[in-house]
Parts: structure tokens; sequence; C-alpha cells
């Protein structure tokens, strides 16, 4: 027999025995996917895992993929280095990264308004404790947010190595298509093939990377029934979205049999209170979008030279030609013509096309009806979500008319990339909220009354819907409310615990990343750790018997519509439950 021979087969049985951390050297690394070998990382001594980045699980969504349903990667034969991240999907630099180098450092303050990123990301990355074990363990699939326009895999805060030694758990974070390239509603590009006229690519993505576990992650460790779905914002939508969706419930066998969705909701306007904010808008609206992204292609490139002339070049020419067009388009080109053309109207957000196949056209009465993947489901919320979005003051006259942010996105990162949290404050409240909505606790009219305004009309309003129609179907359905606001001095008025800031609570990470030079602190390490510590518990706990309680929280959590309160002060947490109604 080979070496290679030898070595393989070692492989296969390391994977039946589940002992392969035993073995020294690359043998103990080497990991048999369906298509083809990959050696990791051996992380033992710094984070008690092994961890395996950037595996392929879709071939390259582009030229003659862009636009269709993903298709499984060419095989190798020859064993894959999978020792760093895949690269970024193609966006629009902002400021939550990725920044040039696929990693939080200074570029994403110079690449803002910037193309990043590539086509080629269909990748997931895995972490397995590296510990033994007797049994195969849970496995999350965390899946980002970032409005399904930007985030990347490779963000520091979403490192699964915490979360998977702690949890006792085998984390995977997939990337999936964003943008324009991940939601496009546009008949030029329909085949007639089911799965690629949906629009809903970013989805597709995520049900392929799903595929990719149920076939692959016992060779990791992990236990292909017990897998948890889990998203936050755009990511939570996303995992809504499939929840919800008649594809996926009409599936045999599910591919995710627990859901944690954290600050999100999969609401059209036909289910939420007047005035409240949808997530899902009707198909109406893609379409016009796809169309306006081919007409403004048209006029940007000098084909037309208006929306008039744009539509008459169209109607000359086959569905085929003009899907030849936009595949020719560079994603530079495309993005520009986004962010230039068709952002000024309004058409440059991406979400959930509601098909009717893969996204339910209305997925609360589908969920009302019974007519959703039925699993336990863990949703969460921060107390102060909208603060992460004063600008949106400026939607309505209710909310002030106004942004609530004086301060651009490179201004922001400027000041919080290089915060001392340490020395005395070096910014005030003055300098962030502008004058109208000052003070800021003043009743209406101020910061705190005007976030919790558009978080009532948002947040909570598509959180309420979808956790009552869950309800309705099933008693598994569990919420937290994160409190922790202990923020050095003026962030914890201007931020509080705002959306995405449970997070690197959830994955124990709280080094450098967005906002921890302005959070976390010498003085409230230990009650944040202690709080993260439990957090991360319960979410094992939940992936691995579909119920979050666990002695160590000091009480029972709750089903919704009761809440757990996670807080903590600076030396340890306070936990405690909030009843249906209570105040916030």
């Amino acid at each position: 027999m080979s070496s290679l021979s030898r070595l393989l087969a070692g492989v296969f049985t390391c994977a039946l025995l589940q002992a392969c951390v035993h073995a020294p050297g690359d043998a103990a690394l080497l990991r048999q996917t369906g298509f083809g070998p990959v050696i990791g990382s051996d992380d033992s001594a710094s984070t008690g895992t092994l961890s395996w980045k950037g595996v392929p699980f879709a071939s390259p969504p582009a030229g003659e993929l862009r636009w269709r349903a993903p298709v499984d990667p060419q095989p190798w034969k020859t064993a894959r280095s999978a020792g760093a991240f895949g690269p970024a999907c193609v966006q629009t630099g902002r400021l939550y990264g990725p920044g040039q180098n696929n990693r939080y450092d200074h570029t994403i303050g110079e690449t803002l308004g910037r193309t990043l990123g590539s086509e080629d990301c269909l990748y997931l990355n895995i972490w397995q404790p590296s510990a033994p074990a007797s049994t195969a363990r849970p496995v999350i699939v965390w899946v980002h947010g970032g409005s399904n326009i930007t985030g990347y895999t490779a963000d520091p805060v979403y490192d699964g190595a915490q979360l998977a030694r702690t949890a006792d758990v085998v984390v995977v974070s997939v990337n999936y298509r964003l943008g324009i390239f991940g939601f496009l509603e546009l008949a030029a590009l329909k085949t007639g093939q089911t799965d690629d006229d949906s629009g809903n690519f970013a989805l597709m993505d995520i049900v392929k990377s799903l595929e990719f576990v149920q076939k692959n992650i016992s060779a990791f460790g992990g236990d292909p029934q017990r897998v948890t779905l889990m998203g936050q914002s755009a990511g939570a939508v996303n995992v809504y979205a499939l929840l919800a969706s008649p594809m996926m419930a009409a599936r045999p066998a599910p591919l995710f049999h627990r859901v944690v969705a954290l600050s999100g909701g999969i609401s059209s306007a036909a289910t939420l209170p007047a005035g409240a904010i949808p997530g899902v808008l009707p198909l109406a609206v893609w379409t016009a979008r796809g169309n306006a992204l081919l007409a403004q292609s048209l006029i940007a490139d000098g084909t037309a030279s208006d929306d008039t002339g744009a539509k008459a070049h169209a109607a000359q020419r086959t569905p085929a030609q003009l899907a030849a067009y936009l595949r020719a388009k560079t994603q530079d080109e495309l993005l520009t013509t986004v962010a230039r053309r068709l952002a000024p109207l309004g058409m440059s957000g991406a979400n959930p096309i509601p098909d009717g196949r893969m996204v339910a056209a209305d997925p609360i009465a589908g969920i009302r009806a019974g007519r959703y993947v039925k699993v336990p489901v863990l949703a969460g919320n921060t107390r102060d979500e909208t603060r992460l979005f004063p600008q949106l003051f400026a939607l309505r006259p209710a909310l002030g008319g106004v942004s609530g942010r004086l301060l651009d996105d490179a201004a922001v990162f400027a000041l919080v990339s290089r915060y001392q949290p340490e020395a005395p404050p070096a910014t005030r409240v003055e300098d962030w909220v502008p004058p109208a909505y000052l003070p800021v606790q003043a009743p209406v009219t101020g910061f705190g009354a005007r976030s919790a305004e558009l978080d009532r009309i948002w947040f909570t309003a598509i959180r309420n819907d979808v956790l009552n129609a869950l309800k309705s179907r099933q008693t598994d359905v569990w919420h937290y409310r994160f409190d922790w606001d202990g923020l050095p001095h003026p962030f914890d008025v201007i931020f509080g615990a705002a959306h995405t800031f449970d997070l690197p609570f959830i994955f124990g990470n709280f080094g450098p990343s967005l906002y921890s030079r302005i959070s976390f602190t010498q003085a409230n390490q230990p009650g944040r750790l202690a709080l993260s510590q439990l957090m991360m518990n319960s979410l094992g706990a939940f992936a691995r018997k579909g119920d979050p309680n666990l002695p160590a929280l000091g009480v029972s959590w709750p089903a919704w519509p009761s809440q757990l309160v996670f807080d903590a002060g600076p030396d340890q947490p306070r936990i405690h439950t909030r009843g249906p109604g209570a105040t916030p």
C-alpha cells in the first residue's frame, strides 16, 4: 500500500472512531470530504480546537454560473490546505469590513465605498474541539449578518474556536452571495430551471452549505442529526426564510434540527401592525429593482441615453442576450451602478425574494398554517437594537425626520479603531448626537425615545410577529434580551446594548474588532467574561437537546412570550426573567 493510501485509510478510520486528535502531524488534521481531502490547523495550544478554513462547498458562481443555483465544486485528489479563510463575497466596502485584506484592519477605513471581495467565495470554515469525545458533537452553522449586502466569515467576532470549545460543539461558518449577486429578480435570467429562477441565490448557497454539512460533518466529529442553523440580523432573516420555505418544508429529511435567530424576522406588511417596517417586500418590488439594474447598466455604459431608450434596447434583445450582457459586466461595474444609480432611487437593498417556492409569499401566514420546518427555535434581541442605526431617524417625521448621527462612517471608524478605553473619555455625546435629539433622555424627542420608537416599529414588531406565529404551532420557542451596557462613557449612552453587541458574548471573542476598543475594559472584564460563558453554554445546551436551560443560569428559562434577560455588572452576571407585557 502506498504512503498516500495508508494515510487516507487512516483518515477514514479516524473519522469513524472520532479519535483523529491523537494522531501526530498532518494525519491528525487531514479529513476526507465528498469532493476531496483537506488539511486543517492544530490550534490546541491556543484555543483548544482544530480548524479547517476555506473549505469549498460549491464552484465559484462567476461567469456562466453568476445568478445560477450553486453547483458542486470540482473534485480534487491532492490534499488541499484548509488553513486560511476563503475570500469574502463581492460587496461594497462598509464600516463593518472586510477591508482590503479580508480581515479587520486599518484598510476598512480606506476602502469605504469601494468594490471588495470575490465571486469565488463559496467556502466554509469548521472548528472542532481538540479534546476527544465519546459521541458525535452537535453542530452550529453560522450565517453572518450585514443587511445582505456586506459581511464576511473572517470577521474576528465570528471566529468559532471559543464557542466550539466552551459549548463542546462543532461550529461551521458559511459565506453566501451578497447584494445583487445574492438576490436578483430579472426575467432575462430565467431559464425554466426552478432553482435558477428563484432569484434567491444567497439562500441557495446556505442550503448548499447545509447539504455539505449533512454529507461531511461526521468526518469532523459532528452529528449530522443535530444541526443548529444560527444567524444574526440579515443572517437571521435568511434563517427564518429557510425555516418558512415551502421548498425546505417539503424535503423528506430536514437539513437542520434547531434554529437560532438573533435580531431578525421574516414579516411582510400583511401581518405587521400599521406603520411597522417589513422585511419581506412584494415580488413586484424586486422585479422593478431587477429591471432597474438592467436599464441603468445600459445607461451607464452609453448603450442607451435614458430609461426609455434602455427599455427599447432591451425589447429588441433576447433574454439570452441580455443575460450574457449582464454576466459580462465586471463586479465593479455592477456595484458602481447600484451605488450611483440604484441607491438614489431607493433600489439598492437586498433581501429574500418571495418567489413562492424558496421563499413563501407570506412566511408568517405559512408558519401559522403549519407550512414550515418545525424545529425548536431560540431567538434573541438586544435591548437597544436601533442605537446602531440612528441615521434611520430621517425615515419619518415621527422619528425626528433627520439623522440621529453626526459622524459619517469614515469618522466613526477613525475614532473607534484607535480609541483608548482605559484613558479618560476622548469624545462626548454631543460629538455624536445632533442637538435635535438632546438631551438624550428627553421624553418623546430625546435620542433614547426616538431609538425606542424605531425599535418598536421595527425589531420588536418583526420579533413578536414571527415568535407568536411559531408559538401558535409549537411550545419549544425561547427568547433572550441582551441588556449588557457596561461600555465606558459616553458609549454606554450612545450605543448601550445596541444591535450586534451580543455577538462577542455569543462567540466569546473580545479581541480586536470594530467596536471592541469602545466597549471592553479591564473594569468590565470579569462580569462580561462570566456572562459570555453562560451564554455560550446555554447555546450549547440548545444545540445539544433543543432546550437552552441549564442549572448554571440560576433561573428557569421560560418559553416565549416570557424572556430571559442576559446582563452583567462589573464582576458577575445578572440574569433574570421577564414576563409577557413587561415594561422595557
